[in-house]
């Protein structure tokens, strides 16, 4: 009997619901010849509904690397000065963002492998749909900086956006909320840091930036009891220090200076001039100077 076969004890090691077990046990038959012609993954997922396993997120639909969850805000009133190029003008530089050797939070130190800045948005990105927003969204840069914990374990990119105002920048990270599942950034080149299967991102606007965080584990695995993403997105977030500096300097609210603990590095390195990418359309990779540390 189909009931005698598919016990509550071998269903529950399968991983069903209880209401799950009972469907399986009640349809009888028709769900042994079922399970016998085509498996009972096949019944778990019909049971399930739309219950069905993502697909793997180092994979898009067009072959780019995107993240497999992704999560999202609005800008906060914080960056109401600079919700518009008008009043914040300057280009964003390589040095103001990825400048630093090491971010860190908490347990979690980054160090910087690479950084990137490209004009016009196009090239820094796949997926049409992706490629078509940035272009309604007045995109003039993506500057990308990419990091790999001091450990080995852990992968972060961050990707700052440079828009036109503060409505597109709060439209766009709605809308990757599921245009990230066709297009999404492209990772910094890199021999020696990667992303894996299984990543992690989110959306921030801030004024008329974006911020895209990127992580995940160099192995490529899920996330375990003993991972910290949390962290590991605080970690790498510390580059949004670049934009509370543009916030001061247009709306002249004088900057609190904080004592740095013991041994932590603030001062920045005197990065060389990239080459302006907005005057041949083309793309400038650098990787900054080791910075040194500030005077004690």
């Amino acid at each position: 009997m189909p009931s005698e076969r598919w016990t509550s004890d071998t269903l529950a090691e399968l991983g069903l619901s209880v209401i799950q077990q009972r469907l399986v046990i009640g349809v009888g038959s028709v769900v042994a010849v079922i399970a016998a012609a085509l498996g009972l993954t096949l019944v778990i997922n019909m049971i399930g509904g739309s219950d069905v396993a993502p697909a793997r997120a180092g994979s898009g639909s067009l072959g780019g690397t995107r993240p497999g969850d992704y999560q999202s805000w609005r800008s906060l009133k914080q960056f109401t000065p600079i919700a518009d190029r008008k009043a914040d003008s300057k280009p964003l530089t390589l040095q103001e963002l990825f400048g630093a050797r090491s971010l860190k939070s908490g347990k979690i130190t980054l160090r910087r492998a690479g950084v990137h800045l490209d004009a016009g948005c196009r090239t820094a990105v796949w997926g049409a749909d992706l490629v078509e927003e940035l272009s309604d969204a007045g995109c003039t840069q993506i500057a990308r900086g990419l990091y790999t914990s001091a450990d080995g374990v852990y992968v972060a990119q961050y990707a700052m956006l440079n828009l036109a105002d503060v409505k597109a920048a709060d439209a766009l990270v709605e809308s990757l909320e599921t245009l990230h599942l066709g297009g999404w950034t492209l990772p910094i080149e890199s021999t020696r840091v990667k992303f894996g299967d299984y990543t992690e991102s989110s959306g921030l606007a801030m004024g008329h930036y974006v911020g895209l965080v990127w992580i995940g584990r160099a192995d490529g695995a899920e996330p375990g009891a003993g991972d910290d993403f949390v962290t590991l997105g605080l970690a790498v977030r510390e580059v949004e220090r670049a934009l509370y500096r543009r916030v001061v300097a247009v709306a002249g609210v004088p900057s609190v200076t904080v004592k740095p603990s013991p041994g932590e590095e603030t001062a920045q390195p005197a990065e060389p001039t990239p080459t302006d990418p907005g005057a041949t359309g083309s793309t400038t990779s650098v990787v900054p100077p080791s910075p040194t540390p500030a005077p004690q």
